[in-house]
């Protein structure tokens, strides 16, 4: 079973509470009709599918949640670390792919995490509006770790980017902005 299988298997609403009514002990047709408040129809076609995507086991006075493939689901099923080994120690802590899930507190981390988002980003010397700026920095935010402004906002200060009358730009790289 995969993610993308069980999520399909549960998105629906009547399916969920067939599954939670077996979840918390039902064991037979009957019972999960009138834990689960569906029609006999909805029940038997919603087990099925249940079943099929490898949630439930069993059949009428057996049903049970399939624990086993339910574990090897959530074994299989680990989101791939899509960072390199050799990368920044700071970025594979802080990023997933190109979102962020953390904001480093030591400003040392934070400030390589940033000049990555930079350089990833913003091409250097070229100017941006900041409504332009706000789209290249929201889906570094799809997590909620952080949103686009306080990110803006540290990278200013950081000097990654520099703010002049609105207009946003990433300076030439200096010994001391990389």
């Amino acid at each position: 079973m995969t993610a993308h299988a069980l999520a399909g298997a549960l998105a629906d609403d009547g399916r969920r509470r067939i599954f939670a009514a077996v979840a918390l002990g039902s064991t037979s047709v009957a019972e999960v009709v009138q834990r689960s408040g569906l029609v006999a129809r909805v029940v038997g076609t919603g087990l099925g599918r249940l079943a099929a995507a490898g949630l439930i086991t069993g059949g009428d006075g057996t049903l049970a949640v399939d624990e086993a493939s339910l574990r090897a689901a959530a074994r299989d099923s680990r989101p791939a670390d899509d960072t390199e080994s050799t990368e920044d120690p700071v970025l594979r802590t802080f990023l997933r792919g190109d979102v962020l899930v953390g904001m480093p507190a030591q400003r040392g981390r934070r400030r390589v995490l940033l000049a990555h988002i930079a350089q990833r980003s913003f091409e250097q010397d070229t100017r941006y509006p900041e409504r332009a700026v706000d789209d290249a920095l929201k889906p570094w935010c799809a997590s909620g770790a952080s949103d686009h402004a306080t990110l803006r906002r540290y990278l200013v200060d950081e000097r990654l980017l520099t703010r002049d009358q609105g207009i946003y730009q990433r300076p030439a790289a200096t010994a001391d902005n990389t």
